[in-house]
């Protein structure tokens, strides 16, 4: 049964911060309370962000979560965290730090994105992510550990991500684009796979 996603062909990161500056303006909107969100890491959200917090939001009110993070101190250059430190404290919102002790709460928005292996967060293959983890967060050694970033890992976990209000993927480039068909079509059983298969949220896929 194919998953039913909004694709949107050929977003550039100002069209993406845009939908998400919209998202974001509508959330805030309707409560009073403060607004939590969770963001990838790596290199394509950094870019995206950036634009995003030029846009005049009442950050002070954000609270930002990272998917997942590299087990390094905040000021290396792999830790997620430093990086949306640097960028979204200035503008007043508050990052997380991934702890087991966390309690983790309801995303307005998870925003994703995936690795050509299916990865989701660092809810790698060789991870066995489920649906029914009665953890939130996790710390995971991706196995084999990605030449680009060979750490151990702490992750949000799919129940974690599937409690959120609507789901949102940036995918470039073809080789990623079809692992993510497939998982559409439930044809694998990849990490995103197993993610789209339980989500009941409404799910928009930038490419």
């Amino acid at each position: 049964m194919t998953k039913e996603v909004e694709t949107i062909e050929g977003a550039g990161d100002a069209a993406i911060a845009d939908w998400l500056g919209d998202r974001l303006t509508a959330a805030l909107a309707a409560s009073a309370a403060p607004v939590a969100i969770t963001v990838p890491g790596g290199s394509t959200p950094f870019p995206i962000l950036a634009r995003l917090v030029e846009r005049p939001l009442d950050w002070s009110r954000l609270t930002v979560w990272p998917n997942d993070d590299r087990l390094v101190p905040e000021d290396h250059p792999a830790s997620n965290t430093g990086k949306l430190r640097a960028l979204l404290e200035p503008v007043d919102a508050e990052v997380v730090a991934l702890s087991e002790m966390e309690q983790v709460p309801r995303f307005a928005l998870a925003w994703l994105g995936m690795g050509a292996d299916g990865h989701v967060a660092s809810l790698f293959p060789n991870t066995d992510p489920r649906g029914d983890d009665p953890q939130r967060i996790r710390r995971l050694t991706p196995d084999p550990l990605p030449p680009e970033a060979p750490f151990e890992r702490i992750t949000l976990t799919l129940p974690a991500l599937l409690a959120s209000d609507e789901l949102v993927f940036v995918i470039r480039g073809g080789v990623k684009r079809a692992v993510f068909e497939a998982a559409k079509r439930a044809e694998s059983d990849l990490p995103v796979a197993r993610l789209l298969g339980a989500a009941t949220q409404p799910v928009t896929c930038f490419t």
